[in-house]
C-alpha cells in the first residue's frame, strides 16, 4: 500500500488502513482540506472536477462530491474527462478550482486528487504546503443544512475542448485533412478513447482505428506511454499500413507518437516537432524542464528564439514559461503546453498542433523523425542507504566538476560540451535519478555511469 502526500496532490493505492493506502478517510480529509484552503481564498463556491476512466474513480468521485457539497462548495461535474479538459472547464465556468480525479500514467490500483486553482493551473507548492497542514490539523468546518453545495453534471466539455483545438489558429484542419491520414489509437482503456477519436474526425480524419477501447479502468498493457508498453500500437500501425500511431496516457495529458514502420517517434520528440512548428509561425521562446531533450534548445535558436530549462513538474514549466513570455513549453514526456490556449499539458492541442505540422511537411512521420537531431537519453536511478545524507554527496560532486557549466535550480546539473547529465532525488523514495544525454547512447550510458560511480564513492 502506498500514500503519496505532495505539495502537487494526494496519490496512493486504493484501499488498505487510513494513511497507508489511498483510503475513503484520506480522499475525504484531502478533499476537505483543499475546501477548506479555497473557502479561505474566495467567495467563489464553485468547483469543476472530472475523472479518467480508472476502476475507482466513481467511487472517489462520490466521496470528493459528497465532501465539497458538506463544506457549502457547488460541484460541477464533468464525468469522464480528461486533464486538460477539466483545466479548460475551471476557467471557462469562473470556478474557484478545480480537482481531476485520477493517477495519471500510475497502474490501475492507484488513483489520486490533481488540485487547481482558480486559473485551472496546479496549486503552488506555498498552497500545497498550506493544504497539508490544514489536513494535518483537521481543521475543517463544515457547512449546516441550509447552506449545503450543489452538485450539476455538464457533459458539453468534449466538444468545447475538440471546438477550441479545431479553431486554434495554428491547426490547420483542411491541410490534414487533404493528407488522407490513416491513424491507430491507443487509448489503454481509459478517457482517451472518448476524446481523441471525436478530435481526430473534427479534424478531417477519417480512417481511425482504436485499440483498447473500452473505457474500464482495467488497463490493458502499463500505462506509461513509453516504448516498452506500446508494443500493441507498435504492431497494428505496421500491420495495417497506417501512416502513423497515436497513444496516451489515462487522463490525456502526455502525447507520444509511432512512426509508420513501428518504430517509435521517441516521447521526448513530441515537444520538439510541435515547438518547430509553433516556432516556424510565431517567433519567441520555449522551456522544458532540465531532465528535458537539448534538442528542444537546437530547434529554438534554429528560429531566433532562447530557450531556458525549468525545474522538474508542470508547476515550475508553467512559472518559466510565464517568466520568459515562452510560445511553446512542456515536458520531454510527452507534455504539450500551449499558453495562449491553457497553462497545463494537453495532449488534445497537441494533436491538432503535429498533425497541422506533418501535414505542411508533406513527408512521413519518420521522414520528419529523421530531420531532427538524434539524441539519447540515458535513464538510471541509484538506491540510497539508510541516513545518507545527499547535500554532502551533492556537494561533493560539485567540487569534483566545478570547471563544468553547473546548474543547481534542481538537484545538480552538469554540462559536459553537447552532452549533460542530471541528478535530482525523488520526493516519493530514497533514491537519487540520473539521466544523462548525448548524441551517442554510449556515451550517454558512460556519463551516467561514471556519475553513479562518484555517487557511490561519496556514499561511503
Amino acid at each position: 500500500m502506498a500514500l503519496i502526500k505532495s505539495i502537487s496532490g494526494i496519490r496512493g493505492t486504493i484501499g488498505g488502513k487510513p494513511g497507508e493506502g489511498l483510503s475513503p478517510l484520506d480522499v475525504v480529509k484531502f478533499t476537505a482540506a483543499y475546501g477548506t484552503w479555497l473557502s479561505r481564498q474566495t467567495e467563489n463556491r464553485k468547483v469543476v472536477i472530472g475523472r479518467d476512466g480508472r476502476i475507482s474513480g466513481e467511487m472517489v468521485r462520490n466521496l470528493v462530491v459528497s465532501t465539497l457539497n458538506g463544506l457549502g462548495i457547488d460541484v460541477v461535474d464533468l464525468g469522464l474527462s480528461t486533464t486538460p479538459t477539466v483545466e479548460l472547464a475551471v476557467t471557462m465556468e469562473n470556478a474557484a478550482g478545480g480537482i481531476i480525479l485520477t493517477a495519471s500514467h500510475n497502474p490501475k490500483e492507484w488513483n489520486a486528487l490533481k488540485l487547481l486553482n482558480s486559473k485551472g493551473e496546479f496549486i503552488s507548492g506555498e498552497d500545497g504546503a498550506t493544504l497539508l497542514d490544514i489536513a494535518e490539523r483537521e481543521d475543517f468546518n463544515f457547512a449546516d443544512v441550509n447552506k449545503l453545495g450543489t452538485y450539476t453534471v455538464d457533459d458539453s466539455y468534449l466538444q468545447k475542448h475538440v471546438d477550441l483545438v479545431v479553431n486554434y489558429p495554428l491547426v490547420d484542419v483542411p491541410a490534414i485533412k487533404a493528407r488522407n491520414f490513416k491513424i491507430v489509437v491507443d487509448a489503454v482503456n481509459s478517457t482517451g478513447a472518448l476524446f481523441v477519436p471525436p478530435l481526430l474526425k473534427a479534424l478531417g480524419v477519417e480512417e481511425v482505428e482504436v485499440l483498447f477501447p473500452e473505457v474500464t479502468g482495467k488497463f490493458s498493457h502499463n500505462p506509461e506511454p513509453l516504448a516498452e508498453n506500446l508494443t500493441a500500437l507498435s504492431n497494428e500501425v505496421n500491420k495495417s499500413n497506417a501512416d502513423l500511431g497515436i497513444a496516451v496516457d489515462p487522463d490525456v495529458d502526455r502525447l507520444c507518437f509511432v512512426c509508420e514502420d513501428g518504430s517509435m517517434f521517441g516521447e521526448e520528440y513530441t515537444l520538439v516537432a510541435v515547438a518547430d512548428y509553433v516556432l516556424s509561425k510565431r517567433k519567441g521562446n520555449t522551456v522544458s524542464n532540465m531532465s528535458s531533450t537539448q534538442a528542444l534548445k537546437d530547434v529554438t535558436l534554429k528560429h531566433g528564439g532562447q530557450y531556458t530549462p525549468s525545474a522538474v513538474g508542470e508547476v515550475n514549466v508553467v512559472k518559466k514559461m510565464k517568466d520568459t513570455n515562452a510560445v511553446i513549453g512542456g515536458e520531454g514526456n510527452g507534455g504539450i503546453i500551449v499558453p495562449d490556449l491553457h497553462y497545463g499539458r494537453d495532449a488534445l492541442i497537441g494533436i491538432g498542433l503535429f498533425l497541422s505540422h506533418l501535414a505542411h511537411n508533406k513527408k512521413s512521420i519518420k521522414a520528419l523523425r529523421n530531420s531532427y537531431p538524434d539524441y539519447f537519453i540515458s535513464k538510471n536511478k541509484i538506491e540510497l542507504d539508510k541516513g545518507v545524507d545527499v547535500k554532502t554527496i551533492f556537494e561533493k560532486i560539485k567540487e569534483k566538476y566545478k570547471n563544468q557549466p553547473l546548474n543547481t535550480e534542481d538537484g545538480l546539473k552538469i554540462e559536459f560540451d553537447k552532452d549533460w547529465v542530471h541528478l535530482r532525488t525523488s520526493n516519493t523514495e530514497p533514491i537519487i535519478r540520473i539521466y544523462a544525454e548525448s548524441q551517442n547512447e554510449t556515451t550517454a550510458d558512460n556519463i551516467a555511469k561514471r556519475i553513479m560511480q562518484d555517487i557511490k564513492e561519496f556514499m561511503h
